[in-house]
């Protein structure tokens, strides 16, 4: 991989190349490299057959009485699949992986015509490799455990075989990630606030006029059994839980501590089961969804996001007063001149975009940033820490970080510059955010660099997903149409 040395000084390296084109990125090269990698399963599968690894897993198994356990694979859409194999056969799985339809990264979803998206019924398997430093007993039935997985192309296809599945997202951010660091020297970390609304028996909220329902302790208290399993659970499978608080109508959200971007995708991830075991428990129903109610706040994801050099967080310069450095602002400046190309991550429903049309709700209409201020896309509410705000509570993590990672190293490479808050650069006066899911779909085409930096097949089939689900969107009539024009036009 033609890396630039990990020790190199950051500073150094951005002087030595200060007018890299935007088109055409070391980012790109090393993710095709990672994927064109032929010995990438057969290294997997003998790290998975050291004797100390297999004996170490059997024995956790054994220690906790575990008899099932979930292989698990997080999908192109935000999702899980898994298989469930009884725990015995823990050292066979090792070896041989989990096979699946190839599809099934691609939610299984067929397009308006019928055919699935992804390879069609016909396509072939992938084998997906376990990682046992992923094992975990699952806090509400201590029977079953999980492992998460590496999709592989099998050994015995041509050309391909053993090769990373470019559509495994979750592997696709690692290996990104560590490439980054290796040409840098720099980690991401990242902190996420992902809110979600709750509905069912006792989730009601009354309010006078005008008044909004956040903080308020007795609502805190009718969501208590709630919290109480969640974070429980949570704490149960390494979550450091921080804080929490009530914002809008049944909206919850808690937070756990900021690590590295791998861990905290993951972690995204996870808690999302959580909140879906709660929900089964209580009698409750718990959805992401973006935008559930007019006139009351949406779901967001919001993404808190650092660079850090070992110990030194580099975009924080121990100055008191709230500010960002240089480094700081070359990131901001990546990530706002690519946010139009990368909204269709961020935002990846039609009912993601109802968030920005509903006006007061705290959701950001621009590619702005500001100083602890709640209407811009990047908002600096401390030193050392930029909160990205367009992610909904939809968002696929691993791709939003492979993206803003992207958008990062190339503000970083081009020494981009954001302006100040209240006049943004040469580079973003004239950028304007997607307001719905076809006018994303169009700047994600638009943005040149992102298109080099992404695997092409991925590019590819996540574009057929979001153009069916535009298309089926646009194809429905809905409640509203009816209302305004059943009898509207004598």
């Amino acid at each position: 991989m033609n890396t630039t040395p990990a020790l190199l000084d950051l500073e150094d390296r951005l002087d030595a190349a200060p007018s890299l084109p935007a088109v055409g990125s070391r980012f790109g090269d090393a993710l095709r490299e990672i994927l064109n990698d032929d010995g990438a399963f057969d290294r997997h599968q003998e790290a998975n057959l050291r004797p100390e690894v297999i004996e170490a897993l059997e024995s956790k198994i054994s220690d906790a009485g575990v008899k099932f356990i979930y292989y698990m694979i997080p999908t192109l859409g935000g999702r899980t699949i898994a298989k469930v194999v009884p725990a015995e056969h823990v050292a066979r799985n090792l070896r041989k992986g989990i096979a699946f339809h190839r599809t099934a990264l691609t939610d299984l979803q067929t397009n308006r015509g019928g055919q699935l998206i992804g390879g069609g019924v016909a396509a072939q398997e992938f084998w997906a490799l376990p990682e046992p430093d992923t094992f975990n007993v699952l806090p509400w039935d201590t029977d079953v455990a999980r492992m998460f997985c590496t999709a592989y192309e099998p050994p015995h296809l041509e050309g391909v075989g053993g090769r990373l599945m470019e559509y495994d997202v979750r592997a696709l951010f690692q290996r990104a990630h560590a490439a980054f660091t290796e040409r840098t020297g720099l980690e991401l970390r990242s902190g996420l606030e992902p809110e979600m609304t709750w509905a069912g028996p006792g989730m009601e909220v009354k309010t006078k006029d005008g008044q909004s329902p956040a903080y308020q302790v007795e609502n805190l208290e009718r969501m208590r059994p709630v919290y109480k399993k969640v974070i429980d659970y949570a704490q149960k499978l390494g979550f450091d839980m921080i804080e929490g608080d009530y914002e809008d109508n049944g909206q919850l959200e808690l937070n756990w501590n900021y690590d590295n971007a791998d861990r905290s995708t993951e972690r995204l991830t996870v808690y999302r089961q959580i909140c879906k075991q709660v929900a089964r428990e209580l009698g409750l129903e718990a959805s992401f969804m973006p935008k559930p109610y007019n006139g009351k706040m949406g779901n967001g994801c919001h993404h808190n996001l650092s660079l850090w050099r070992g110990d030194e967080n580099v975009i924080e310069d121990g100055s008191v007063q709230l500010h960002v450095t240089e480094t700081a602002k070359h990131a901001i400046a990546g990530m706002l001149v690519h946010s139009p190309g990368s909204m269709l991550i961020m935002g990846s429903t039609v009912n993601s975009y109802k968030r920005f049309w509903d006006i007061g709700q705290f959701a950001p209409s621009g590619a702005d940033w500001g100083l602890d201020t709640r209407g811009v896309a990047i908002r600096i509410s401390s030193n050392g820490r930029m909160e990205y705000r367009l992610p909904d509570a939809s968002v696929n993590p691993y791709l939003s970080h492979l993206y803003l990672l992207a958008s990062i190293e190339d503000g970083l490479d081009r020494r981009l510059d954001p302006g100040s808050p209240e006049s943004p650069s040469a580079e973003l006066m004239d950028t304007q955010l997607p307001r719905t899911l076809g006018e994303a779909i169009d700047a994600f085409r638009a943005d040149e660099y992102l298109m080099n930096a992404m695997p092409a097949g991925l590019t590819k089939i996540y574009l057929e997903l979001k153009e069916d689900e535009w298309a089926r969107y646009c194809g429905t009539i809905s409640q509203w149409e009816f209302d305004q024009y059943w009898e509207a036009i004598p």
